[in-house]
């Protein structure tokens, strides 16, 4: 006879033995999801720009897990698939590709052409390049995921340039979503609020404090959310999910 208590609750898809490439993996968010993989027996592989940065993240993974990495700026062109053939050859192969690096950017009018050059190819061509890189290597199945952001739909001043690229990351995902999912391969596009990073010009302080009152995430918040998209079992696809701090209301 069947446990009613075992019914209870969907299977679960353990993340013990997955391989994982996190690209901006060394700070803020990135880190938070490499650290909480890891501690669920992922083997991860990130990158990031900065090398005291990956030093500092790869001590907090392996204090709970399994990871290496390599400093490298995304930016730069052959990068991407670089950092893809490198974590690949350490991890074995490839179940798991998390597309989150990102810089931030100013209004339109206030940006000059090296810096929003660099900003679309850190936040948005990356992006591309990342998942036409990891497809192959998925080989027809696990995962991919996108950190898009909540000013996709804030439309505001000031947002035009980091706004745009973080909207057409939303439709890149859909679509990739609609072309991979009947091969296989699941896409989740995680939309966070406002959350304590490395991109927010606040002193640690203030962030804490905006935390403190339920007006700022912490990336363990998001961690959390990529954590429950991936241990979904394969017939289910999170699609979409934003996840905002609860203190400042709807945006």
């Amino acid at each position: 006879m069947t446990d009613p208590a075992s019914e209870a609750h969907t299977a679960v898809k353990p993340l013990k033995g997955r391989r994982a490439l996190i690209t901006g993996g060394t700070t803020g968010i990135g880190r938070a999801i490499a650290v909480l993989l890891a501690s669920e027996g992922a083997r991860v592989f990130v990158c990031g720009r900065d090398p005291a940065h990956l030093a500092d993240a790869l001590a907090h993974i392996r204090e709970v897990g399994e990871g290496d990495g390599v400093a490298i700026d995304l930016a730069e062109a052959d990068n991407v698939g670089a950092f893809v053939t490198q974590g690949c050859g350490w991890l074995g192969g490839l179940d798991i590709a998390v597309a989150n690096a990102a810089v931030g950017a100013e209004g339109l009018g206030d940006t000059d052409e090296a810096a929003l050059r660099r900003a679309i190819a850190t936040d948005f061509t990356a992006y591309l390049l990342f998942a036409h890189a990891a497809l192959p290597r998925l080989g027809g199945k696990g995962d991919i995921v996108l950190t898009g952001s909540m000013s996709a739909h804030v439309l505001g001043p000031g947002s035009t340039v980091y706004a745009g690229m973080k909207y057409g990351i939303q439709g890149f995902a859909e679509a990739l979503r609609r072309e991979q999912g009947p091969k296989g391969v699941r896409v989740t596009l995680v939309e966070p609020g406002l959350t304590g990073s490395d991109m927010i010009e606040k002193s640690d302080d203030e962030k804490r404090e905006a935390i403190v009152k339920e007006e700022m995430l912490r990336a363990e918040d998001i961690a959390v959310g990529v954590h429950y998209a991936l241990t979904q079992p394969n017939r289910v696809v999170v699609q979409q999910l934003t996840i905002a701090p609860r203190g400042v209301g709807s945006e």
